[in-house]
């Protein structure tokens, strides 16, 4: 999608491209948002929605297309760079640190084509100090950012999560769309245990529900569509159907706590976790990529509302092929559902990888081939799309 909107653009002084702004003209006509397919509430600004609308359809559309996810903070992005390096060990500076991560990400978005990308997520640092996002929107990709900040132990829980950022979360945001971001995303930790273990607890889950739903609903008033990010991980003893209800109940939680702040849900979109067993489960090497994929669908069906216009999965450090069969699976039962089926009427299933999609491609660039890097991009960008359709 081509940002034709730049000079529309305002900056960091400009009043705020706000959603729930309330104007001193009279309010549009009803038959003014047909073009939405829903009803805007009072305070929904028709223009922003507009606007937040077709963003979020873009990034899940043309079937097959989907996210980039590039933001990874400086520790983590480092580590992996030397861990994709030869010798495994550099003694490098802060400033060559931070060289060398914005050569990477140059070198990582010259590869990309949006011929299967539709957008990619940056961190503030890429955005607003290494100022790549016109490298991007030159070729019709959406630019995103990351908006979460860093996690802190939840205090009646220490094996939970706080995520911090809210406090001054507006002004940054208004920040990145100035700089060109369209879209936003917000990460929130979720633990699952068997229900012998006893995590998630309901005050956690009803903690990262609210905090997704703030974030949303900022993240519209500043004019950028939210993808809330509910992260259930899976490295404790949880089967599949505790996994399979834990991401319901999250999931659930977010939507009602989004509806209470106003968020616009066809201005939005998702991005969860494959409910999966626990890597101390017995049947974590047994389970099928079919039994994923059911499991999948039966969550998105059961959860996630009809005016969500689209889900991007996250890879959570799977192996890519794993990550790609996963999604592959759930497309497929997509494709063969029938008009009666529940998995007829789901939203479009597209993909928010990052290590799945720019792993090979890394370990390429360290050593110095970019023709084999842009080879690497290319493979796995090519089959996160056929898995978009599943095809994989």
């Amino acid at each position: 999608m081509n940002d034709d909107s730049g000079s529309a653009i305002p900056n960091t002084f400009s009043p705020p491209y706000n959603l729930f702004s309330v104007t001193d003209r009279p309010r549009e006509p009803l038959s003014s948002t047909n073009e939405l397919d829903t009803l805007l509430l009072p305070h929904h600004s028709v223009a922003v929605a507009k606007e937040l609308t077709s963003v979020a359809r873009a990034l899940v559309s043309p079937r097959g297309k989907g996210i980039y996810a590039t933001d990874e903070s400086p520790d983590v992005i480092e580590g992996m760079l030397s861990a994709a390096s030869l010798n495994g060990q550099e003694n490098l500076n802060e400033e060559e640190k931070k060289d060398r991560r914005r050569k990477w990400r140059e070198a990582a978005y010259g590869a990309l084509t949006n011929d299967h990308i539709s957008g990619v997520i940056l961190y503030p640092e890429t955005l607003l100090d290494f100022k790549l996002g016109e490298t991007l929107t030159k070729k019709g990709i959406i630019l995103g950012v990351r908006a979460h900040g860093e996690l802190a132990p939840f205090p009646a829980s220490p094996f939970e999560f706080i995520v911090q950022g809210l406090d001054d979360l507006l002004p940054k945001l208004q920040a990145a769309r100035a700089a060109g971001a369209r879209f936003s995303k917000w990460r929130a930790p979720i633990a699952c245990t068997s229900e012998a273990l006893g995590l998630p607890s309901t005050v956690s889950l009803e903690v990262q529900a609210e905090t997704l739903a703030v974030f949303a609903s900022i993240s519209q008033q500043a004019g950028l569509v939210p993808i809330v990010e509910p992260d259930v991980e899976f490295s404790a003893d949880a089967d599949l159907y505790r996994s399979v209800e834990v991401h319901q109940k999250a999931i659930r939680m977010i939507y009602t706590r989004c509806l209470e702040h106003g968020v616009l849900l066809e201005a939005s979109l998702i991005k969860p976790s494959f409910p999966q067993p626990g890597l101390k489960h017995p049947s974590r090497k047994t389970i099928t990529s079919e039994e994923i994929a059911l499991a999948t669908a039966s969550v998105i069906a059961n959860s996630v509302p009809a005016s969500v216009p689209g889900v991007v999965f996250l890879s959570g450090g799977l192996e890519p092929s794993v990550a790609m069969k996963y999604l592959s699976g759930v497309n497929a039962l997509v494709n063969k559902a029938g008009p009666s089926s529940p998995f007829s009427r789901l939203p479009p299933l597209s993909f928010s990888y990052g290590r799945a999609l720019q792993g090979e491609a890394m370990k390429h660039w360290v050593r110095g081939d970019t023709q084999a890097m842009k080879n690497a991009f290319d493979n796995a960008t090519k089959g996160c799309s056929d898995a978009a359709k599943g095809e994989y």
